[in-house]
């Protein structure tokens, strides 16, 4: 017997098709959600002695951070974190007197080029006499874009510094730019890039303190996510390779 009963063959159509609709509008939408891929970046903060010893507190605040992809300019005098214009100690001597007052250093160069600017949700304060004896402080986290950077700067906001006894310390950045830390490193896909920033005051001849970049002291590590993880979930170090505990 013919089944005839009446708009069935219709309906399953009909409800065929809207099903493979929704398919293919879902399979589309998640097309366009799949973008490049990204790892994070977690800057920390740390300080090495040079005259921190003079400080009963010197407190940074930093507003956010620059990253320098390939080909971007620091807008830095001179690289104080190369080691070409570096005291034993690591800090530059470019753009300062035989007495440790700034000079002007040439005239003003335009806003330079290619630097991404990250500025941060809060200001973020770390008083470097807190972050000594290896003690970090972590500043910002944030997933980006797979990529390899030249430097990191610091857009450090205000530095606010107590001198041992209780008097007002008058700490300057290096040529009112931006704290730069020359130190290759790449965000990498499902991995926890840290990137410890390490700076100190100098006191310098007038009795004035000027904050150096460390070249020695910066570190990058890497540790892959749970996504990504290694086998065993391990640090690497800055070639990738796999560090102890």
């Amino acid at each position: 017997m013919t089944d005839r009963t009446p708009g069935l063959d219709a309906v399953s159509r009909r409800t065929y098709l809207q099903a493979t609709g929704a398919a293919a509008l879902g399979a589309a939408g998640l097309a366009g959600c799949v973008g490049k891929a990204t790892g994070t970046l977690a800057t920390r903060v740390t300080d090495q002695p040079a005259d921190i010893g003079d400080f009963e507190s010197l407190v940074v605040t930093v507003e956010g951070i620059w990253l320098g992809p390939e080909g971007a300019e620091s807008g830095a005098d001179g690289d104080e974190t190369d080691g070409e214009n570096a005291t034993d100690d690591g800090e530059s001597t470019e753009g300062e007197d035989a007495d440790g007052n700034e000079t002007d250093g040439g005239d003003e160069e335009d806003e330079p080029a290619g630097r991404e600017y990250h500025e941060f949700d809060e200001s973020q304060e770390a008083d470097l006499v807190q972050l000594q004896d290896g003690e970090t402080q972590l500043i910002d986290e944030r997933e980006l874009e797979v990529n390899t950077y030249q430097f990191l700067q610091l857009d450090v906001s205000n530095v606010d510094g107590t001198l041992e006894g209780g008097d007002e310390a008058d700490v300057d950045l290096p040529g009112n730019a931006p704290l730069t830390f020359n130190e290759e490193f790449e965000v990498r896909e499902n991995t926890l890039t840290s990137f410890t920033a390490d700076f100190a005051p100098v006191r310098r001849g007038n009795g004035s303190y000027i904050l150096r970049p460390v070249p020695r002291g910066i570190e990058v590590s890497y540790e892959e996510s749970v996504d990504g993880e290694d086998d065993g979930g391990n640090d690497t170090d800055s070639d990738g390779n796999e560090t102890g505990d």
